[in-house]
């Protein structure tokens, strides 16, 4: 058998292309060298073999043993992945705790006697500032403008560390304020699907792919290219060069066929695909989109059904290039050369997908018609709980009827008039309607569908009620230009849906304040009153936290919601409203006409307006030239910044042995029910007045005004720890009844906030827990979430079944995932959480796999069961090892010392 070196040689293969000589590593050959066939192989899977086999002088006979895995499918054998990215893209939200962190490690270095110049990012990271806008202002034609200027006023002192970071770590590509949401430029302009790079063997092309900070990053696997999300350490570790370790995924064929049927969208078809596979049970499996229905859906609809991959648990949603994917290039602008390049190089090394192509061999196929997706919300807590619109109403009448535990929203039963009079605030109304996140504005169809909608609206004298806070947040300004050239923008404006700014907004938690009349009746009257948006997700206490019920849909939907005014309504019954002549109307007579859809949807498929947008996108507004870009080597940090704030787990970080043996005496921090997600542990919104967050702010003279957000606070770990489980809609089971993060302190039984729990068994020397149960850690890819557990004294988790990225977040920061048997969790077992506990063979059951004994002492005896680590690959075994991801990164790649000065 020839060597790896050896074998990488022969596998380049020549591409004629571009005018110019280009190689490519052969997917065939790699794989024939193992015996295997690429033609049953998953595209998604061609792209990882031809990844490890391109770069198996790094990592030696790992990489090889992961080629030699690969090529054996389908009957491939466990294996870990080595990979390395051609690139790393973050929003702000991660993104500026990764540079802080890079930032805190140059210091850290520095005062060890290093060169601090050696943590420099060796990987190309991109980075779009999109997740700080508020939507302070609404509803008026200067709302963008000044939602923008309070987004500078508010976070000038984070703008101004971006811009140290991009002069001076150097391989940082910035994205200012306004340029648009992170998925939807990456989509629109970023991504190459093919890239080249120079290399000792001449000039070599290769698949784009990416790794980014946000868990929607497959997005983009809609355009060809793969790529999935990661947390902020593991982020961290592949711009210092360390291989992004997978292990051999499970790969989910969906086979989609039939037309989607009148009056649905794609939005409808996503929430029917999310409902299916959270069901079927797709968790850190890989998805690819295949069958007769695929060729017909233009890149901005496969999109649609990529981005939400995290929603129904892949790691990616993947459709494989094709002609569609060349249609798209072209429409937004890129390089006749360039799409050139891309058909050649990926018909050559077999990652086209013709339309009569026969389907790949995959683990399991699932068959889904596109006939099945009918026009449909998705809430009130979750984006699978997907309800067709006939059953949107009844369905919140009976959770106002159920307690919050019976999965109801936990008030009183309505008031007879609460279900009759519509005039007026009440249970049901609807207080935010957004046209938001890249999941739809990404999509022009969606897009045009709401500007018809509309349109018809305006015509027939409809309007939003007046307690209905309307907005447009798009995710790039080619959506704005778009609308206005097909006279679509005025009528959305009419109806108060002016652009309020381009980035994530409400649907990541930054809806901004309600009219003040609003907010009190809701108090006061105690109201379940519903937000509506196209966004991605809906969790508890994330869209606003006077909202109880939130639905997310279509935008032509929240359009139409916006004008009913109330979740409570049979759209298919009830008319919208009333018109000059007091005639009804009724969502289908404003429904668009499918064949003026397609026209007018023809009309934004415009290159010169991709381009226009795109040309001056680095440069940003006078507000970002304006600020100053010092360079320095290391960060010059300020002790009175409640901002930036150098954080402990980089400067304390101490190489060795890290992982116990044993936890004795160990006490449990907070007990949790299923689908406890990243925004029930970490919250992104606003910082709640009274709470430990903004408790500690108030201490530090800061007025509640200024409390920003829990996103705009994550360089500040003060301000997170105490925001660690403390999301205002929380249910720590150890205190029945409460929401909002609050434990009970053992064994005393005090009821305290859950920083302040934390911290007396810090000063005590307890190790703390949690439980939990199925998909604990569901949503976003947080590490604040990890980071924060951790620095609470949390050493293990122990769950049903953890969700992908948090599951690796934890061990990033040496916090122990631990599974129960299966069909069983802590409540099954009969423990309440106010149990001390003994957990024996933590270190031999991550290293090996062997079971891991728990003996819990609680009121009525001994119970002693079994947990296992839920750990995949050596290296995680190897981070957990040294106590998390950063001390694994130092002390496998060893820093240089700086020269002595002469």
């Amino acid at each position: 058998m020839v060597t790896h070196i050896e074998a990488a040689a022969n596998w380049l293969r020549p591409l004629a292309g571009a005018g110019a000589l280009t190689r490519f590593c052969s997917i065939d050959a790699a794989v024939a060298a193992h015996g295997g066939r690429v033609a049953s192989m998953p595209y998604c899977l061609r792209v990882l073999v031809e990844n490890v086999a391109r770069n198996l002088d790094a990592t030696g006979a790992d990489g090889a043993a992961a080629l030699h895995a690969l090529s054996r499918w389908p009957a491939a054998t466990p294996a870990a992945l080595p990979l390395h990215v051609t690139r790393v893209i973050l929003p702000d939200s991660s993104g500026l705790p990764v540079l802080l962190d890079l930032a805190a490690l140059r210091s850290t270095v520095a005062r060890a006697g290093g060169d601090p110049a050696w943590v420099t990012p060796r990987v190309p990271v991109d980075l779009i500032i999109d997740h700080s806008l508020q939507v302070d202002h609404a509803g008026t034609p200067d709302a963008m403008v000044r939602n923008m200027a309070r987004e500078f006023t508010r976070n000038d002192e984070r703008y101004r560390f971006v811009k140290w970071a991009q002069a001076s770590l150097g391989n940082v590509r910035v994205f200012p304020p306004g340029t648009g949401i992170i998925h939807q430029v990456n989509l629109e302009f970023i991504a190459t699907v093919v890239t080249t790079r120079e290399t000792p063997q001449g000039r070599l092309a290769m698949p784009d792919f990416v790794i980014g900070g946000d868990s929607h990053t497959p997005m983009v696997n809609g355009l060809g290219v793969l790529g999935w999300g990661v947390g902020g350490l593991d982020a961290e570790a592949i711009l210092l060069g360390r291989p992004n370790t997978i292990a051999l995924p499970r790969v989910i064929g969906v086979r989609l066929s039939g037309a989607l049927p009148a009056g649905s969208t794609t939005t409808d078809l996503v929430l029917l695909v999310t409902q299916r596979l959270r069901a079927h049970g797709v968790t850190g499996h890989f998805v690819e989109f295949f069958g007769p229905a695929v060729a017909s859906l233009a890149v901005p609809e496969r999109a649609t059904l990529a981005n939400m991959a995290p929603e129904y648990g892949a790691t990616v949603g993947y459709f494989p290039v094709d002609m569609q994917t060349l249609a798209y290039l072209r429409a937004t602008g890129r390089e006749a050369a360039h799409i050139a390049m891309v058909e050649y190089y990926c018909r050559a090394n077999m990652l086209f997908r013709d339309a009569d192509a026969p389907a790949p061999v995959y683990s399991e196929e699932i068959a889904i018609d596109l006939a099945g997706a009918l026009p449909t919300l998705a809430g009130p807590r979750r984006p699978q709980d997907r309800l067709p619109l006939p059953e949107v109403a009844p369905d919140f009448r009976q959770r106002l009827q159920r307690s919050a535990r019976d999965d109801g929203f936990g008030v009183a039963a309505p008031a007879a008039a609460d279900n009759v009079a519509h005039d007026r605030l009440g249970h049901g109304s609807i207080v935010v309607a957004a046209i938001t996140s890249c999941t739809n504005t990404s999509n022009p169809a969606v897009m045009v569908a709401a500007g018809l909608l509309a349109r018809n609206a305006v015509a027939r004298g409809l309007r939003p009620p007046a307690w209905v806070k309307t907005s447009l947040a798009p995710g790039s300004q080619v959506v704005t230009r778009y609308l206005a050239a097909t006279g679509l923008l005025a009528p959305l404006e009419a109806l108060g849906f002016h652009v309020v700014g381009y980035g994530c907004t409400t649907c990541g938690g930054k809806s901004g304040p309600l009219d003040a009349g609003v907010a009190e009746a809701v108090e006061r009257d105690g109201l379940v009153v519903a937000t509506v948006l196209s966004g991605n997700r809906n969790f508890e206490g994330r869209i606003h936290r006077l909202a109880r019920a939130n639905y997310i849909g279509s935008p032509p939907l929240v359009v139409a919601y916006a004008l009913a005014g109330r979740i409570d309504i049979d759209l298919a019954r009830e008319p919208l409203g009333h018109d000059a002549q007091g005639r009804a109307v009724m969502l289908a007579d404003l429904w668009p006409d499918r064949d003026e859809l397609a026209r007018t949807v023809a009309q934004t498929a415009d290159p010169a307006l991709y381009r226009a947008v795109y040309a001056g996108a680095e440069t940003g507004t006078d507000l970002w030239q304006q600020l100053p870009a010092l360079t320095r080597e290391c960060f010059a940090w300020d002790p009175a910044s409640t901002y930036l704030v150098e954080p402990p787990f980089v400067a304390g970080i101490v190489a060795g042995d890290a992982l116990p043996a044993r936890l004795e005496g160990a006490r449990v921090l907070a007990a949790f029910g299923d689908s406890l997600t990243t925004d029930h542990i970490s919250p992104s919104s606003e910082i709640p007045l009274g709470s430990a967050a903004g408790n500690y702010l108030q201490s530090l003279g800061i007025a509640p005004a200024q409390f920003n957000t829990y996103v705009g606070r994550r360089c500040n770990h003060e301000v997170m720890v105490r925001g660690t489980f403390a999301n205002i809609r929380i249910r720590n089971r150890l205190v029945p009844g409460v929401e909002g993060g609050a434990t009970t302190l053992f064994p005393t039984g005090e009821v305290m906030t859950i920083h302040s729990a934390a911290q007396i068994y810090a000063a005590q020397q307890v190790p703390l827990l949690v439980l939990a149960g199925r998909d604990y850690g569901a949503g976003s890819s947080r590490d604040w979430a990890a980071k924060g557990t951790a620095m609470l004294g949390v050493r293990a988790v122990l769950a049903e079944s953890f969700e992908r990225i948090h599951r690796a977040n934890l061990i990033s920061m040496g916090v122990v995932p631990l599974c129960f048997a299966a069909g069983y969790d802590w409540q099954a077992l009969g423990l309440d959480g106010s149990e001390r506990y003994v957990l024996d063979g933590i270190r031999e059951g991550v290293l090996t796999g062997t079971p891991v004994d728990v003996t819990a002492e609680g009121k009525t005896g001994a119970l002693r069961f079994a947990v296992t680590a839920d750990v995949r690959t050596d290296d995680e075994r190897r981070i957990l090892t040294a106590g998390g991801m950063l001390p694994a990164v130092l002390q496998s790649i060893e820093a240089p010392t700086r020269e002595a000065t002469p």
